[in-house]
């Protein structure tokens, strides 16, 4: 008989053995590397930002730690890897979802901070205008909410907040636009009032 064919089966044989050996006794490193990534994941904020991934590794390591309660330890092994897996994908997620809303943040802050400036701009030359100090009020005030909500933005965005951040963009450059209308619809209207 060949070499190959008596050593094949002995080969096998051992595979198994480690296989069975493997799996009579908790798969407490994998569990504790799974326990790690998710930890790992929580600290860079998978929480908020890759949510079923992260709900996905906790349930994975909750099932692995039930399998070892019920004394399934090849179970408990393929949940542990699962879990790993799990929250790796979620601090991949988290980094790029951060990434992501970090630039559409510094977009709409440059947008809203030129708008901004215009509508300065146009306040000051309305009131060289002669436009009556009651029209311009409503856009002065708008501007000012503008200015704190870009300042809440930023101090979201310097924390890492960026979920935060876009909340206190939300509906501000709409705000600006709304208040630089004001503005040239009541310079407007002082002109043709000059006219007359």
């Amino acid at each position: 008989m060949p070499m190959s064919r008596r050593v094949a089966p002995v080969l096998a044989s051992t595979a198994v053995a480690l296989l069975l050996a493997a799996c009579a006794a908790p798969p407490n490193k994998e569990m504790d590397r799974a326990q790690g990534a998710i930890d790992a994941a929580r600290a860079a904020g998978a929480e908020q930002y890759a949510t079923s991934e992260y709900a996905a590794a906790t349930a994975a390591l909750t099932s692995a730690n039930d399998a070892v309660a019920a004394g399934d330890y090849r179970l408990a092994l393929n949940y542990a890897l699962e879990s790993h897996e799990h929250a790796q994908n979620a601090a991949r997620e988290t980094a790029d979802t951060k990434a992501r809303m970090r630039a559409e943040v510094e977009r709409a802050v440059t947008d809203i901070t030129a708008l901004l400036a215009d509508g300065q701009a146009r306040i000051a030359a309305a009131g060289r205008a002669g436009v009556p100090r009651r029209l311009l009020t409503p856009p002065t005030d708008a501007l000012a909410a503008a200015r704190a909500s870009l300042q809440k933005a930023g101090e979201a965005v310097a924390a890492g907040d960026y979920l935060a951040a876009n909340a206190a963009l939300e509906g501000v450059k709409e705000g600006v636009e709304k208040a630089v209308a004001a503005l040239d619809a009541a310079a407007r209207s002082q002109s043709l009032r000059r006219r007359r």
